[in-house]
C-alpha cells in the first residue's frame, strides 16, 4: 500500500534508518544512483538524481529543485501565474522509499516516485502525488470507499535513425498481427523480463492498431501506486526499446491523421472489501454506488478533458469512430463511448469489473487525471446521481436531435474548449486548490499559443517525441 501521509522534514520514525540500510544493500546490487521522479502539469517527466549513499540525506531533507518546473510547458518554455513561474524559491523532493524500484532496464540505477515540500516543511500545492493521495484518503475517511486502479499505456516504436525527428515505423506488420509481434519480439521479450524483475505485473503486452504501435496493461494497484507504476513502465520501455535501436513516442498523435497514442484509465471503487461495480442490482450487476460514480464521472468529462487530455495533439487523436472516446455516453464494453462499463468474464466479475475511461491520454500528468477522475466519481456518489441510459454502437451515427434526446454530447474538440469547461467547473478547480488549477489553465495556454497557426501535422510533429 502507498503510505497515506507526508513526508516530514527529519524523516518519519525509522525511515532514515532504513534509508540507510538500503543504500547499503544498492551499492552492493551494483546500483550507483537513484532517479527521483514527479511528473509536471504538463505532463512531462522530470526527475533529478542523487548517488546511492545520498539516498539517506534525500529521504531526511529532500532535493532541491525550483517550482518554476510547475508551469513549464513541453517545450520548456515557462509560463506565469500569480504564484509560480518565478526564478524565485526552491522545493524539496522526497523519495518515497515504499516504491523505490532497482531499474532492471537500466543497470546502475533504482527508481523512486517523490512528493514536494517547501522549505518550510509544507506539502507543495502543485504537487499532483500529494493531490491524488489525499483525494484518495478523503474519499476513505468520508465515504469508506478504496479504490483499484490501472493506466494502459499505448506507444509508437520509430527507428532511431530516422532523419530530423521524423518517425519511420520500427514495425510493418498488420494490427494485432503476429507479423508485427515476430518484428519487435527480442524487445518485447526483453520488456517482459525487465518488468517481471522489477515486480511489475503485466496482464498482456500485444501490436496495436496504429503503424508501429502496441499496448503493455498491467495489473490494478490503488491509484497513488497505479499512476507511480505508470511512469515507471514508460521509463522501462523507453530504456528497453533505445538498447534495440528504437526511438518511442508515446505522444496523444504521432502523425496527424490515424489512431493516436491512449492512455486509458481503468478504475473500481471498493467498501468494506467488495466491488462496487459487481453484484449489486443495478446495470450489469453494478451497485447503486457504482452507478452514482458513474455519472459523476460523465457529468464532468467535458472539464475533464483539460487534464485528462492537455495537450493540443490529444484533439488530433480525440476524433470519432476511432475508439478514442469522444461523446458523454457510457456503454457496457462499448469501446466508442467515453465511459465503458467493463463488467469481466462470469466467475470474475467480483474481482475485475471495473469503469475504464477513454478520453485519456499519456500526455496527461497521471497523478492529476485519476485526482480528478476520483474526485468527479465520488461527488456523484455523494449524491446518489442518476445515471441516464447507455448507448450502443457508435454515437457518431446519432443526428443532432436524436443526440439531444440521449444527453450525448461531444467532448472538447480544441484544447481551448476544454480549458473553458474546465474554468467553469468549481468542484474541479476547489479539488485541485487555486494554485494548481492556476497552473493547469497558464499551462494550457501556455500550449495554445505555441502552436497558434501550425497546421495539424505540424502540431503532431511538435510534441511526437515529447512524451
Amino acid at each position: 500500500m502507498t503510505t497515506l501521509a507526508d513526508p516530514v522534514p527529519g524523516g518519519r520514525p525509522g525511515e532514515v534508518e532504513a534509508a540507510t540500510a538500503l543504500s547499503g544493500e544498492l551499492a552492493g546490487r551494483g546500483v550507483h544512483g537513484v532517479v527521483l521522479s514527479y511528473v509536471d502539469t504538463a505532463g512531462i517527466g522530470r526527475v533529478k538524481t542523487v548517488p546511492t549513499a545520498r539516498l539517506p540525506a534525500a529521504v531526511a531533507w529532500g532535493v532541491g529543485m525550483s517550482p518554476v518546473f510547475d508551469t513549464f510547458l513541453a517545450n520548456d518554455a515557462i509560463v506565469r501565474t500569480d504564484v509560480l513561474g518565478s526564478p524565485d524559491g526552491d522545493l524539496r523532493l522526497y523519495p518515497d522509499l515504499d516504491h523505490l524500484v532497482v531499474l532492471a532496464g537500466q543497470p546502475g540505477w533504482a527508481w523512486a516516485p517523490v512528493d514536494r515540500l517547501t522549505q518550510e516543511g509544507e506539502p507543495h500545492p502543485g504537487c499532483t502525488r500529494t493531490l491524488l493521495r489525499r483525494v484518495v484518503a478523503g474519499a476513505a475517511e468520508e465515504h469508506g470507499l478504496t479504490f483499484r486502479a490501472a493506466v494502459e499505456i499505448e506507444w509508437t516504436a520509430g527507428r532511431d535513425d530516422a532523419p530530423d525527428g521524423a518517425f519511420v515505423p520500427a514495425a510493418t506488420g498488420p494490427a494485432y498481427g503476429a507479423v508485427r509481434q515476430v518484428e519487435l519480439g527480442d524487445c518485447a521479450a526483453e520488456l517482459l523480463a525487465v518488468c517481471a524483475a522489477q515486480g511489475v505485473d503485466v496482464e498482456q503486452v500485444h501490436p496495436e492498431y496504429a503503424p508501429g504501435q502496441f499496448e503493455i496493461s498491467v495489473g490494478a494497484l490503488d491509484p497513488v501506486a497505479a499512476a507511480d507504476r505508470s511512469v515507471l513502465v514508460r521509463q522501462t520501455i523507453r530504456a528497453v526499446a533505445r538498447r534495440h535501436g528504437l526511438r518511442v513516442s508515446f505522444a496523444p498523435a504521432v502523425l496527424a491523421r490515424g489512431v493516436g497514442n491512449g492512455g486509458h484509465l481503468h478504475l473500481s471503487a471498493w467498501r468494506d472489501g467488495a466491488n462496487l461495480h459487481s453484484g449489486g442490482e443495478g446495470r450489469y450487476g453494478m451497485t447503486a454506488g457504482a452507478e452514482s460514480f458513474v455519472a459523476g464521472v460523465l457529468a464532468r468529462l467535458p472539464a475533464l478533458t483539460a487534464l485528462t487530455a492537455p495537450s493540443p495533439a490529444s484533439y488530433l487523436r480525440l476524433r470519432p469512430s476511432q475508439w478514442a472516446g469522444v461523446f458523454t455516453a457510457w456503454g457496457r464494453e462499448t469501446r466508442e463511448t467515453a465511459l465503458r462499463v467493463v463488467t469481466g468474464t462470469r466467475g470474475l466479475r467480483d474481482r475485475a469489473a471495473n469503469l475504464e475511461v477513454k478520453p485519456v491520454d499519456l500526455a496527461a500528468n497521471p497523478y492529476l487525471a485519476l485526482a480528478g477522475v476520483i474526485a468527479a466519481g465520488v461527488d456523484g456518489l455523494a449524491a446518489s446521481a442518476a445515471l441516464p441510459e447507455e448507448t450502443t454502437g457508435d454515437p457518431a451515427r446519432f443526428g443532432e436531435r436524436e443526440a439531444a434526446a440521449a444527453g450525448v454530447r461531444r467532448l472538447p474538440t480544441s484544447l481551448e474548449q476544454a480549458v473553458g469547461e474546465f474554468r467553469a467547473d468549481g468542484l474541479l478547480r476547489a479539488v485541485l486548490g487555486p494554485v494548481l488549477a492556476d497552473a493547469v489553465i497558464a499551462v494550457r495556454q501556455g500550449e495554445i499559443a505555441a502552436v497558434a497557426g501550425l497546421d495539424d501535422e505540424q502540431v503532431a510533429a511538435a510534441y511526437r517525441w515529447k512524451y
